[in-house]
């Protein structure tokens, strides 16, 4: 059953019928913009969700290790026999000892909770590219026995510090008998800032590893050791399958521990929102259920005549079939055409707004990031689009089908 070429004419001119009521016209109209409406914002919500992922990869994991070892008690006196077995584990790609301090700021009488990673530059560099997101040297500038310190741009805010400043660090003291023992004091100068625009920025610091060594009194001990991985969302199952190669009781930590619920809530937000969004293209859709059983009525006496000439029922159904996919076309064309185009500029639209209206929509101490990310898919945009489309030519089987079995008779009788 092919269509017919007069049945798409009849379609198509239908359609643009200037004898349609006022009222047709204004539903059919209605159906069109709904559904551009909701291709658009399904376009625009995946591509934002998309933007969030791809964020999360290139500055947050692009940080953070994909994974942790830790001994359970201690610190690794021999982390280079432990470090070279590692790197020759299936999924492993670069090893890196890590001392982290968790502890007190404080600089003019302000103090701000931080957490300083004591790394090897050269080490830290092959795991990591928070050097990118740094200012000056980088990691360069931390140079053992200088007590150098790289601050989150927000903790270096909140503490009115700049480079050359001096900051006091102050750590538990673990090996104190009593639990009341004044902490570890030790000064720092700031040697650079870390802006990764996000909360990270509020909570991270680095220091060469020989000076955390030095304040915690240990030779060549390391806390644990990072690991960066091939696979991120398989970074726990490679790095526990590493780690069991390991003579040692340890800890084990992923970013899926410390970071995961961004990537869960990233794909439950996607989720719904292709879910909710779907649902009002269809509303938008089934608008054109009603187009189409008022063009019907109007057109009765034309349905009779073409019955009369030869016309069959599914020559009748691809006529209001024809017109009901015009709206459909229509409307998820030029809603994914607006949603490409904004898509592009979506995080252009969103700061110029934020700019205006002096609110900014993301807080960086709540969320990673600071400004709203768009990467558009071609996938994405065929998926909708093709969804849309569908949803048009399934609104359109009933009114065609109840056109089709009008009786020539009964109406050219009337």
């Amino acid at each position: 059953m092919m269509f017919q070429p007069y049945a798409l004419f009849l379609g198509l001119r239908y359609s643009r019928s200037r004898r349609s009521s006022r009222f047709v016209s204004f539903i059919s109209a209605s159906s069109i913009i709904g559904i551009a409406l909701g291709v658009m914002a399904l376009i625009l919500g995946l591509s934002a969700m998309n933007g969030f992922e791809r964020e999360l990869r290139q500055r947050v994991l692009a940080v953070i290790p994909h994974a942790e070892v830790e001994l359970v008690s201690g610190g690794f006196s021999d982390w280079q026999s432990a470090s070279a077995l590692l790197k020759k584990q299936t999924g492993i790609t670069a090893v890196a000892p890590l001392i982290s301090l968790n502890g007190m700021l404080e600089a003019g009488g302000k103090m701000k909770a931080a957490q300083l990673r004591a790394v090897l530059p050269a080490e830290e560099k092959q795991i990591s590219q928070a050097a990118e997101y740094m200012t000056g040297n980088g990691l360069d500038a931390l140079q053992p026995g200088e007590n150098g310190v790289i601050l989150g741009q927000q903790i270096a805010n909140k503490l009115g510090v700049k480079i050359g400043d001096s900051v006091t660090m102050q750590v538990p003291d673990k090996q104190a008998q009593s639990a009341f023992a004044a902490p570890m004091q030790r000064q720092f100068t700031v040697v650079g800032l870390l802006k990764i625009g996000g909360q990270l920025d509020g909570l991270l610091g680095y220091i060469h590893l020989q000076d955390a060594q030095a304040m915690l009194g240990w030779q060549d001990q390391v806390q644990g050791l990072s690991i960066e991985v091939n696979d991120v969302l398989s970074a726990h199952s490679i790095a526990y399958a590493a780690a069991s190669q390991l003579p040692y009781r340890m800890y084990l930590r992923s970013w899926m521990t410390s970071q995961g619920y961004l990537y869960q809530d990233i794909q439950m937000v996607r989720t719904v929102m292709y879910v909710v969004l779907l649902m009002v293209v269809a509303v938008a859709c089934f608008n054109i259920v009603s187009t189409l059983v008022m063009a019907v009525n109007e057109k009765r006496g034309d349905i009779a005549i073409l019955k009369t000439m030869g016309a069959s029922d599914w020559q009748i159904r691809q006529v209001f079939m024809t017109q009901g996919m015009v709206n459909g076309l229509v409307g998820a064309g030029s809603g994914a055409l607006l949603g490409c185009l904004l898509a592009q500029y979506l995080s252009s639209i969103i700061h110029g707004v934020e700019l205006v209206t002096g609110y900014q929509f993301l807080n960086p101490e709540i969320y990673f990031i600071d400004f709203l990310p768009s990467e558009l898919h071609l996938m994405d945009v065929v998926i909708v689009t093709a969804a849309a489309i569908l949803m048009s030519l399934l609104a359109t089987l009933y009114p065609a089908w109840r056109a089709s079995q009008l009786l020539p008779a009964r109406e050219l009788g009337r």
